[in-house]
């Protein structure tokens, strides 16, 4: 219950976060840039999020993406930085797709 009473920042956590115009821009951007990389359509889906991490040696924020094309395998990677911060150089050559299958009857990861 101290999590939900508490004020301060560990409360406001799970707060909706107001809308940064860059922030925006910056995902528009990695959603694209995504798109061309992997030669996604416009209708596969391209999921794109910013989220904290408490882990000790990892960066404060780290940014998420998960994309799933006309195949329908889901796919994702990890930056580990800020979306403000993210830059196509940081995606993931298109090669490696394969290895970025997420949830194959072997994947041991979920």
């Amino acid at each position: 219950m101290g999590l939900w009473s508490r004020p301060g920042p560990a409360a406001t956590r799970f707060s909706e976060r107001r809308a940064d115009p860059r922030r925006q821009e910056a995902v528009l951007r990695l959603l694209e840039a995504t798109r061309e990389r992997f030669m996604l359509e416009e209708s596969d889906l391209v999921l794109v999020s910013e989220d904290s991490s408490g882990t000790p040696g990892f960066p404060p924020l780290e940014t998420r993406v998960h994309f799933q094309g006309a195949d329908g395998v889901p796919h994702h990677f990890r930056v580990f930085k800020p979306v403000s911060e993210v830059i196509p150089e940081d995606i993931p050559p298109a090669w490696l797709r394969a290895s970025l299958a997420h949830g194959a009857p072997d994947c041991d990861c979920c």
